[in-house]
């Protein structure tokens, strides 16, 4: 996705092409295929869901051909993993890689030995503690239960983000708020849960016996195999 003169222009394949990706189970399918994938044009020709699905089809709201739709189909799907894991943008990861990340982006620590090796900010802290006791929290919840707002914290967006990027949350699900009649209002938002929620500690982190750095190596040794990297400080920082 870039910007034009002020317009946001989507670089995508025609429908006629077969290498244009028409649903969301062929989407699934493709990054399972690929391993992992930024949601948009990165720099690095053909590592994007966005080159591989119909421009047009972009923000029409129509579930059926619309990938901005089924970022949220695939989140809840439990088949791949969607959260802000490049360069603090949106992607997604399969669960086959799933454990290489967490191993690399962690270095190696749960949030607790992060916290306690004084890595983790305090604001980091509020949020991954209400997480002992919450499977998932809709983005509204873990904001006012963690401190944020006028009163409080600043910067949610950014302490949320942090966390996916060290791939100790994830985004579990799109939904729309319920007030309290029970009746779903408003636009879907971000559900936020750990990995180890959906998959199970034991499959997330089955490559903590690898060293983080063979585990970042395994990371990008697999992109240089698959795309046209012209720029390979655009790929380290996609994936540091």
């Amino acid at each position: 996705m870039g910007n034009e003169n002020g317009t946001w222009i989507m670089r995508g394949l025609p429908l006629s092409d077969p290498r244009c990706l028409k649903s969301p189970e062929e989407l699934t399918a493709y990054i399972n295929q690929v391993g992992f994938l930024p949601l948009f044009r990165n720099g690095i020709p053909g590592f994007s869901v966005e080159e591989f699905t119909d421009a047009s089809a972009w923000w029409t709201g129509d579930q059926s051909r619309d990938p901005w739709e089924w970022r949220e189909i695939l989140a809840r799907s439990g088949k791949v993993v969607y959260g802000k894991f490049f360069a603090k943008k949106a992607g997604f990861l399969s669960p086959e890689w799933l454990p290489y990340f967490v191993n690399y982006r962690r270095n190696g620590y749960d949030f607790d030995a992060l916290w306690d090796d004084e890595k983790a900010s305090f604001r980091q802290k509020k949020v991954m503690d209400l997480f002992e006791t919450e499977p998932e929290l809709f983005s509204n919840e873990l904001k006012a239960k963690a401190g944020f707002g006028k009163e409080g914290d600043k910067n949610f967006e950014g302490t949320v983000t942090g966390l996916q990027m060290s791939l100790y949350l994830c985004v579990r699900d799109f939904r729309q708020r319920v007030n309290k009649a029970g009746v779903p209002y408003g636009w879907p938002i971000a559900v936020y849960s750990m990995p180890e929620r959906i998959w199970g500690s034991d499959a997330v982190a089955s490559a903590y016996a690898e060293d983080p750095k063979i585990s970042g190596e395994r990371i990008y040794r697999h992109v240089m195999e698959l795309y046209d990297i012209r720029n390979e400080k655009v790929l380290r920082s996609l994936l540091s």
